[in-house]
């Protein structure tokens, strides 16, 4: 008789079954499960999350500006358009630049990046791209781009997602901050990229977004249509 569920009282996994409860997502969930115990060993614990998970990396945020009003003034459909154009444009400079695309919600997107440089490097060649872009365009077809980038340590989740203060920080930024044609940067992101950026002034925000200690806008000829 083949080896299945009934031949043993405590079932039997497939590899497959193994792999599945074994993928980062699965192993981060059963920490956290065994966090919430009664009388767990929280620092114990967390110590083991961040052995396992814990990188650290330099993320970005890309939003689309105006999404609001372009789905309201024109339609889904023409937002569907423009954010797929945003894509096409967008997706061959974060490779050039070895980010790695973990996440698409609608209009944004999480990038991370192992070089702090190179995210920055990449996110003014994305703003450069998007102005002569829009020079050839319309103004309901033109793709106003706001960006945030932070740097630290994170919890990476496999190519899933990544979770940390820098994150937070940086989607803070990026899709509910920056204007259109903005960069926006976190204190710890500022200081890693220091002179390797290619960027020399960055502006102290004066209102920085609430749960954000700090932030800085880089201060660079965009070349956006008004």
């Amino acid at each position: 008789m083949r080896k299945d569920d009934t031949d043993t009282g405590r079932g039997y996994l497939t590899i497959s079954d193994k792999i599945r409860t074994n993928s980062s997502e699965a192993r981060l969930e059963n920490l956290i499960a065994q966090r919430a115990q009664p009388g767990a060993d929280k620092v114990g614990i967390d110590a083991r999350i961040w052995d396992l998970f814990g990188e650290r990396w330099a993320v970005m945020f890309t939003d689309l500006s105006g999404f609001s009003r372009m789905t309201a003034d024109f339609g889904i459909t023409h937002f569907l358009q423009v954010t797929h154009e945003s894509h096409r444009l967008t997706f061959p400079i974060i490779e050039a630049f070895d980010g790695i695309l973990l996440k698409i919600e609608a209009d944004s997107l999480l990038v991370i990046f192992r070089s702090p440089a190179r995210s920055m490097q990449c996110a003014l060649e994305i703003q450069s791209s998007a102005g002569k872009y829009n020079q050839e365009r319309s103004e309901n077809e033109r793709l106003h781009l706001c960006i945030g980038l932070g740097y630290g340590d994170m919890l990476r989740v496999g190519d899933q997602d990544v979770f940390g203060y820098e994150v937070n920080a940086a989607s803070r930024l990026g899709e509910d901050t920056a204007d259109r044609g903005e960069i926006l940067v976190t204190p710890a992101f500022r200081d890693a990229v220091g002179e390797n950026s290619g960027v020399s002034r960055f502006e102290l925000l004066k209102n920085p977004p609430r749960f954000v200690a700090g932030a800085l806008r880089v201060l660079y000829q965009s070349g956006q249509p008004d």
